[in-house]
């Protein structure tokens, strides 16, 4: 599958398909395509799967895209302003946070996986369900405004700002940590609780917190 990332304010992405060639996509993301692709809604993981999903924020059911035909293609928009990026599912499996994943292709598997943590889960801004994708293939992940990336080095940890975090390794250590200080909580901005990552593994960070986008978009 040829990819080419495009656009500054609000990237989009071109799928160039050959024969036989399929892609999942976040539902609602689709632009444009040519006359060859077929696409149709498919819950990956049953009914257990749906349920878990909604909760993820990416909805019950994801777009499955494929072609039997030569020289087709796609364009697909996560319709908020940010970038795309990709993440090479050989180098670990991805957790994604609420609106983060795009598409995927390959050898995939697709899941909702449980924050590990209940602080976390409750107080650490990505909320209990996560999308989990791992295999052999390539994930598109869309952040808000800018990236910033991190490679943490065993041990290393990164405090995070509720919103911020757009997706992570699998094997990154995901937590909660208090901000300190009545002031800090109450007039810092912050709230209560910043998110804490402890490596080995990659972070993607996303400079506008998902809230604050989508009300920008929705207004």
């Amino acid at each position: 599958m040829r990819h080419t990332i495009d656009g500054n304010i609000a990237q989009y992405v071109r799928l160039d398909f050959e024969p036989g060639d399929q892609v999942w996509a976040n539902k609602g993301t689709i632009m444009a395509y040519s006359p060859g692709i077929q696409w149709r809604l498919r819950i990956p993981g049953g009914l257990e799967g749906a349920i878990k999903r909604s909760f993820s924020g990416s909805g019950a059911s994801l777009t499955y895209m494929e072609t039997s035909e030569a020289g087709q293609h796609a364009l697909l928009a996560a319709n908020e302003p940010g970038h795309i990026t990709t993440w090479d599912l050989a180098e670990s499996p991805v957790l994604t946070t609420r609106g983060a994943f795009l598409a995927a292709w390959g050898d995939v598997d697709i899941s909702v996986t449980i924050a590990r943590k209940g602080g976390a889960a409750i107080f650490g801004g990505a909320g209990l369900f996560l999308q989990r994708i791992s295999g052999r293939g390539t994930a598109l992940i869309h952040g808000s405004g800018d990236f910033s990336e991190h490679q943490l080095a065993p041990g290393q940890q990164l405090l995070v700002s509720t919103g911020n975090l757009a997706a992570f390794s699998d094997n990154i250590d995901y937590d909660i940590q208090g901000v300190g200080g009545c002031i800090k909580v109450f007039f810092g901005g912050e709230g209560l609780f910043l998110t804490r990552m402890t490596g080995p593994g990659r972070v993607l960070l996303q400079t506008l917190k998902r809230r604050y986008a989508s009300q920008s978009t929705s207004s």
